[in-house]
This record gives structure tokens, C-alpha cells and sequence, in this order.
């Protein structure tokens, strides 16, 4: 019985430890921050993609630009 009450002391205290505290709080806005692009790589989100292939071919026939075509083959949720 002693055991037990010494296994579940334990795990308490290590239960209340991985409360977060100031410094972890702090440290995890900081990595956040550090994670988040940049506006120069969220350029790309400005293009007015196409989505719909003959759409694009007319376009690119008015406009004289090539076609970007991203293509990929398997299953959606995992590209084989």
C-alpha cells in the first residue's frame, strides 16, 4: 500500500510540473513566432492561380505567358 501511495504521489508531482509556467509560456510564443513565414514567402499567395486548366490555356493565349501546371497523381490524402 505504501508503494502506491508513493507511486501516485509521484505522479501527481510530475502532472503538476508540466503545467506550463510563465517561462515555457514565453518561450512557446517565441518558437510560434519564429515559425510563421515571412511576408516575401507568402508572396506567391498574391497570384491569381487558376484552377481550372482550359480557363488558364485561355489566358495564357490572351496574355502570351506560360502555363505553370502542378500536377499529381495518387490518392489525394497520400500522393503515391
Amino acid at each position: 500500500m505504501k508503494t502506491l501511495t508513493v507511486i501516485a504521489a509521484f505522479g501527481l508531482a510530475s502532472v503538476a510540473s508540466a503545467a506550463p509556467s510563465q517561462a515555457n509560456l514565453k518561450k512557446f510564443e517565441q518558437l510560434h513566432a519564429l515559425m510563421q513565414p515571412t511576408a516575401e514567402e507568402l508572396v506567391w499567395q498574391q497570384i491569381p492561380w487558376q484552377t481550372n486548366l482550359w480557363d488558364a490555356r485561355v489566358e495564357a493565349a490572351k496574355t502570351g505567358k506560360p502555363i505553370y501546371l502542378w500536377e499529381m497523381d495518387g490518392h489525394p490524402l497520400g500522393c503515391t
